[in-house]
């Protein structure tokens, strides 16, 4: 029998913050851009229980949600500090799994199966994980538990906050029944506005879809990975060694821009940010993208391999060369990104320079 436990922190962002400022936890409060009186062009990363209650929520421009709660408070973003809460509260969890897989700076998949005996110490075991890591990092955390990832997911969402969420392997239709696709762990926005033109509104839909249609829209691997998710089932193990495919980094303009030396002066900043990355995983990387998304929101990639490298002025050099080759100077530029692919680790090896 697998057993499967999703745990996630609860509103991460914030609840960093109010580990050095214990005032935070009496107010409204919105970890992402400036919101520059309403003008500010980011969106809300994540933000408390107490905004939520407004109808602020993840992804929220952050203009719409200065417009709801003015008086917030709101926060600049600190990954650094972030991610130095998120090293200190996965090295307690990883001491409760049987293996271990971190999918984000906070939530990580565990596979407990050879160390349970049943789904009763299964709950047992997430309760002194939940207390660990409020006990010892201050923070609270959500725990799903199922028979394969899909389900721990999705129970997790249920869990919310701070709780405890169990759906056995014979309780996973009734589970996801009524549920609708967009709800679905895998399935974004734009997959289920294509399966609702199909007619595919709900998961028990989704589950008598028919194979065909789902394979001439979506191809015959996502199509059957589509309709096996909706009938509970995932065979996706708990991958042990994550490999990050990617490091990359996006920057919105207050305004925006057609200035070259903004522009640069915006990549230097984010390749920095991204060699920060590059050197905590210990990984060099031969192909670089830079992201353009202009004022009317059309947006483009722009990619080039190099020779296998982490140098910074390599990076540096190469996305502004596919800035200067392939930005449209019809167009102002609202965002930028850089982003690192085709990783390989140096790990016990010589780094390359």
């Amino acid at each position: 029998m697998r057993i499967i436990m999703l745990i996630d922190m609860d509103y991460f962002y914030v609840a960093c913050e109010e580990l050095r400022n214990s005032e935070i936890k009496s107010r409204p409060a919105i970890v992402g851009s400036d919101p520059k009186g309403g003008q500010g062009r980011g969106v809300v990363m994540t933000c408390n229980y107490m905004a939520r209650e407004f109808g602020i929520h993840s992804g929220m421009p952050i203009s719409m949600a200065y417009r709801i709660k003015p008086d917030a408070l709101y926060l600049p973003l600190d990954y650094d500090y972030y991610e130095s809460v998120s090293k200190k509260i996965m090295e307690r969890i990883k001491g409760f799994a049987g293996r271990f897989e971190q999918v984000s700076i906070d939530e990580a998949f565990i596979d407990v199966s050879d160390k349970l005996h049943g789904y009763a110490e299964a709950e047992e075991c997430a309760k002194r994980i939940r207390n660990e890591v409020l006990g010892t990092v201050g923070i609270k955390c959500s725990i799903g538990i199922g028979p394969n990832k899909l389900i721990a997911k999705m129970a997790c969402e249920k869990a919310k906050p701070n709780g405890i969420k169990i759906v056995k392997e014979n309780e996973v239709r009734e589970f996801l029944s009524g549920s609708k696709v967009d709800e679905l762990y895998g399935i974004g926005a734009k997959t289920a506005e294509r399966l609702k033109k199909l007619g595919y509104a709900t998961v028990d839909e989704l589950s008598k879809a028919s194979n065909m249609a789902l394979a001439d829209e979506f191809g015959v691997s996502f199509g059957a990975e589509i309709k096996a998710f909706a009938n509970g089932i995932d065979g996706r193990e708990v991958t042990e060694n994550y490999d990050v495919k990617s490091i990359g980094r996006e920057f919105t303009f207050e305004k925006d821009t057609e200035s070259g030396e903004e522009i640069r002066s915006a990549i230097g900043r984010l390749s920095s940010e991204v060699m920060k990355d590059v050197a905590k995983n210990q990984v060099s990387f031969k192909t670089i993208t830079i992201k353009l998304r202009y004022y009317d929101f059309t947006e483009h990639l722009h990619s080039r391999s190099v020779k296998v490298t982490n140098s910074v002025d390599t990076l540096i050099q190469t996305a502004e060369e596919l800035y200067s080759e392939n930005a449209d100077r019809s167009k102002k530029i609202r965002k930028i990104g850089v982003r690192v692919s085709g990783l390989i680790s140096y790990k016990g090896q010589k780094r390359i320079a």
